[in-house]
C-alpha cells in the first residue's frame, strides 16, 4: 500500500512503524475471511482492510480521530486471526495499537462511555478495587432486567460466588517437590486472582509436582494489556514496567529458567514487552530479555511432557478444547494444549470455527455486547455440536464468557492437567 507521510511525522518512531505496516499490506482481502466482525456485519470498514484503510487516512492526516474511525477501531477484537491469514506479514496488531493511541489521546468519547472505560481501567488491574467492584455488581445483579447495553453485560458477568483471595497469589517463594528441577516465576495477573484464583494455585500445584520452584515476584501485578488496548498507554507501559523490574530481580537473583503465564491474553502483551520498549533506554534491554523467557503454561509443560504420568481412576472424559484467539493468533500455540490433555488420558476434540472468537477480548464484552453476544452464541453452537463433557481454554476471559452459554463446565487446562497428575477434581466438574 502506498502512504503519503512527511519526513516529519517519520521521524516519530511509532508512525515509522506504522508506515512499514501499511506498506506490507496489498489489500488481498484473505484478512476478510477469518475476521469475526466482517463474518458477522459485512461490512469492509469492520474488517481488517477496512480498519486499515481509515487508521492509515487518520495518521496520515495527524488529525483528530472521527466518530466513523472509532466506531469501527471500537469493533476490533484484537483477536488476531487476520494476522494468521496475512500472507504478507501485515503485523496489524501493532498498528490498531498505535491507532487506539491515536483515538484516546485526540477523540473525546460521549460522557458514560468515558465513565465505563474509567471504571474498568482504574478497577480490573487491581484485584482489591476488582474485588470491591465485584461484590458490588452482585448485589445489583437480581436488577439486571432493569438496565441495557453495557451496564447490563457488567451485571451479567458478575460472578454469584466470590470466593475469598487465595495465599497463593502473594508475594513468596513455593518450593519443588524432591529434587529442584527448574525455577519460573508465575504472573497471578489480577482478574483471574479474584475471578478464578484456582487457576493460579492448580498451576503452582502441578509445576512443583514436577520439580519446578515457582516464584511470585514481589511487584508484578497486571501485565497492561487492559489499559493497552484502551489506548492507555502511559498506564500500560507503568504496569509493564513494575513487572519487568519484579522479574528482572528474580532473574538476576537466583536465576529463572521462565515466566509463566496462564493466561494467554496476558502472555500475548508479555511477549510483546521488547517491542513496547524499544525506544526506551532504560528498559529495552531488560523487556527484551522478558520477552524471551516468557512462556505460556502449556508451552512449558510440553517441554516437561514426559513428567506428566496421569493416575489411575481418572475417568476418561470428552473435552473440547477452545484455543482462545491470543493462544492460537497471538502467541501461534496450538498444538501442546491439545497433546498435554492427550496424554494425561482425556479424549479431545475441538469445534468447527475454531479460529473465531468467542467474543470476550479483554473488556469488549462489556464494551461491545451485542457483537460479543452474537459470537458467544455462535462458538456455543459450535462447542455443544462436539458433544463435550467438559470445556477446556487457556485464558481466563473464554472461560468467563463461554461458562454460562454452555451446559458442560469450562475450566481452564491446567486445572484438568493437575486432576489427571495427582491433584484435586475441579470444583466445576461436582
Amino acid at each position: 500500500m502506498q502512504t503519503h507521510f512527511s519526513l516529519a511525522q517519520l521521524a516519530d518512531p511509532d508512525i515509522a512503524v506504522a508506515n512499514d505496516i501499511l506498506r506490507a499490506c496489498v489489500h488481498c482481502g484473505f484478512c476478510t475471511a477469518t475476521c469475526p466482525t466482517y463474518a458477522l456485519l459485512g461490512d469492509e470498514l469492520d474488517s481488517p482492510r477496512g480498519r486499515i484503510y481509515l487508521m492509515k487516512q487518520m495518521l496520515e492526516a495527524d488529525a483528530p480521530a472521527d466518530e466513523k474511525t472509532v466506531r469501527h477501531v471500537d469493533r476490533c477484537l484484537s483477536c488476531l486471526s487476520c494476522m494468521t491469514t496475512c500472507p504478507s506479514g501485515v503485523h496489524y496488531q501493532h498498528l490498531v495499537d498505535h491507532g487506539r493511541k491515536h483515538i484516546e489521546e485526540t477523540y473525546t468519547r460521549p460522557m458514560f462511555e468515558r465513565m465505563i472505560r474509567w471504571t474498568l481501567a482504574w478497577s480490573i488491574p487491581y484485584p482489591l478495587r476488582f474485588r470491591t467492584l465485584l461484590a458490588a455488581a452482585s448485589l445489583a445483579r437480581p436488577l439486571r432486567g432493569l438496565f441495557r447495553g453495557r451496564t447490563r453485560a457488567m451485571l451479567e458477568l458478575a460472578p454469584t460466588d466470590l470466593g475469598p483471595p487465595s495465599p497463593v497469589d502473594v508475594p513468596q517463594v513455593i518450593p519443588a517437590e524432591g529434587t529442584r528441577k527448574g525455577r519460573v516465576a508465575l504472573l497471578n495477573g489480577c482478574a483471574q486472582t479474584v475471578i478464578a484464583p484456582q487457576i493460579n494455585e492448580a498451576t503452582v500445584r502441578l509445576l512443583t509436582r514436577l520439580g519446578v520452584e515457582v516464584v511470585v515476584a514481589d511487584g508484578a501485578g497486571c501485565c497492561g494489556s487492559l489499559v493497552h488496548h484502551m489506548g492507555k498507554t502511559d498506564a500500560s507501559h507503568a504496569q509493564a514496567a513494575a513487572n519487568i523490574d519484579a522479574w528482572i530481580a528474580e532473574a538476576d537473583g537466583e536465576g529463572l529458567d521462565a515466566i509463566i503465564i496462564n493466561t494467554s491474553g496476558c502472555g500475548t502483551q508479555v511477549k510483546d514487552y521488547g517491542f513496547m520498549f524499544r525506544e526506551d533506554a532504560a528498559y529495552a534491554d531488560k523487556a527484551a530479555r522478558i520477552s524471551d523467557l516468557t512462556r505460556d503454561v502449556s508451552e512449558y509443560l510440553a517441554e516437561l511432557e514426559p513428567e506428566l504420568k496421569p493416575v489411575e481412576n481418572i475417568p476418561e472424559l470428552r473435552v473440547t478444547y477452545h484455543s482462545a484467539c491470543s493462544m492460537q493468533h497471538g502467541q501461534q500455540i496450538r498444538t501442546p494444549p491439545k497433546t498435554l490433555l492427550t496424554s494425561a488420558g482425556f479424549t479431545v476434540s475441538e469445534p468447527g470455527e475454531g479460529h473465531l472468537c468467542c467474543g470476550s477480548a479483554g473488556t469488549y464484552n462489556i464494551l461491545q455486547p451485542e457483537i460479543a453476544g452474537r459470537l458467544r452464541d455462535r462458538k456455543a453452537a459450535n462447542i455443544a455440536r462436539t458433544t463435550p463433557e467438559v470445556v477446556a481454554t487457556g485464558n481466563i476471559g473464554c472461560i468467563t464468557q463461554l461458562a454460562g452459554a454452555l451446559d458442560a463446565p469450562v475450566v481452564h487446562t491446567v486445572e484438568l492437567l493437575d486432576w489427571a497428575t495427582g491433584g484435586p477434581k475441579p470444583k466445576k466438574l461436582g
